[in-house]
């Protein structure tokens, strides 16, 4: 519950902006950038602030399976149910990965989040006063009525630069998809409408069929105006990426193994001070003395002509999916209304880029749980799924306001991957009884 600050307050009333209207995240992979829109008096969209992301693992390209360090790229939906306040990170929002797009294609992982200690497996990570503000950001166009917001994950912005850059990539296929849900957000600054059928992504559709992420897609429409400026946009982008591929624009080589990225802001820092071991402080937050900046890339793997154009989708792997629980402890009157409404949930996150050594935590008795996994305090789960260490707790900051203090909880849950929710196709997350959901619907 910590506040927004007066310095954001501020720059509401500059931009037209209300404290409490939608919100819409944007990620930028290789510019390692993460962007909060958030909607002014127009009803539009419109970049509220763009934060440089302290660290991401894996490389350019979507999260396929379990355990491959894979930072996810699609789009996603967030509900109070994936904010986390007791995250062993500081604080985190669940991505809801897998969506119905992934588990369409068989990709598997969970507990992929957007969370603080800048330390990240298949995270993104910032640091914790980013993380602060960003989940104020989000915690109040909740309380404004915002049901969901959406995160849209990118592997670069998606211009015909990198269009043109990255034209090797067996991912292209798969970005070509991701840039018509970017396009549409481009030209409307209106957050894209996101249905899944035939195992891709549909933006925008109007139909009277329920789509189905499997199956045929229904007959839809979009309408007439957006498709031609959408269309127009992407002829105009498509005639300067092949003049740039025409002119000798080099093409990146595609490279496996890497070991993900940390926006130059952060990279200077760290590289200035001798690499890490002690607490960096910067202008956008403190990078904690247990990171370490991404390793030198691993040689190419695979080459091709300059002027060739990767088609193929990614690959797969089957598996089956899973799901998310979110336990909740049960309110108290007004004092604690508040701290249960974001404290009431315990989840794991994914482990450290470069696993840090174990860090001195302060032991708690942990709270009752409401799920079937309910019980005394564990050790935090290990490896490849869920963060090794768990960060000591920073220094009491007005976060939730409760009754009484919060204790630190040191509980994680069982190392087993678990689907995340998504409401792409119309699913519910699953939430205890008294739970952030059940609390906003009550309100509403």
């Amino acid at each position: 519950m910590q506040p927004l600050s007066e310095r954001m307050l501020a720059e509401f009333d500059r931009r037209n902006m209300e404290k409490e209207s939608p919100i819409l995240v944007r990620i930028f992979k290789e510019e390692s950038e993460l962007e909060v829109w958030k909607e002014d008096k127009t009803g539009r969209l419109a970049l509220l602030k763009t934060y440089p992301i302290c660290r991401w693992s894996g490389e350019l390209g979507p999260k396929i399976k379990e355990g491959d360090r894979q930072a996810p790229e699609g789009f996603y939906t967030i509900t109070p149910g994936l904010m986390n306040p007791n995250s062993n990170y500081y604080l985190a929002i669940n991505m809801g990965f897998p969506n119905a797009y992934d588990r369409s294609n068989g990709r598997t992982g969970g507990f992929l989040m957007i969370h603080g200690d800048c330390s990240s497996r298949g995270c993104y990570a910032m640091t914790d006063e980013q993380i602060a503000e960003i989940y104020a950001l989000a915690r109040e166009s909740f309380f404004g009525g915002q049901k969901s917001f959406q995160i849209q994950a990118f592997p670069f912005r998606m211009t015909p630069v990198n269009m043109a850059k990255h034209r090797n990539s067996p991912h292209m296929a798969f970005w070509k998809m991701l840039k018509q849900g970017y396009d549409h957000f481009e030209v409307t600054r209106l957050e894209p409408k996101v249905d899944v059928c035939e195992k891709r992504y549909v933006f925008d559709a109007e139909s009277s069929s329920k789509f189905s992420a499997a199956d045929r897609c229904p007959a839809y429409k979009v309408p007439a105006d957006l498709v031609a400026a959408v269309r127009d946009k992407q002829r105009r982008e498509d005639m300067q990426t092949a003049e740039l591929i025409s002119r000798g624009t080099p093409a990146a080589p595609v490279r496996t193994g890497t070991d993900g990225g940390m926006n130059p802001t952060f990279l200077a820092a760290v590289k200035s001070h001798g690499g890490g071991g002690a607490n960096i402080r910067t202008a956008v937050g403190t990078i904690p003395a247990h990171v370490n900046p991404p390793g030198a890339p691993q040689p190419e793997t695979t080459t091709g002509s300059t002027m060739s154009l990767a088609s193929s989708e990614s690959k797969p792997a089957a598996a089956p999916r899973s799901s998310v629980q979110v336990a909740s402890a049960s309110s108290g009157g007004i004092g604690s209304f508040f701290g249960n409404l974001f404290g009431s949930k315990s989840e794991s996150e994914q482990p450290a880029a470069e696993p840090p050594a174990p860090k001195p935590k302060a032991a708690a008795a942990a709270k009752p749980q409401q799920t079937a996994a309910a019980g005394a305090a564990r050790p935090k789960p290990s490896e490849p799924e869920t963060k090794a260490a768990a960060k000591p707790q920073p220094a009491p900051q007005t976060q939730q306001a409760s009754a009484a203090p919060r204790a630190q909880q040191a509980t994680a849950e069982p190392q087993q991957d678990k689907p995340a929710n998504s409401l792409l196709n119309g699913a519910q997350p699953t939430l205890a009884t008294g739970g952030f959901d059940n609390r906003f619907g009550s309100w509403r």
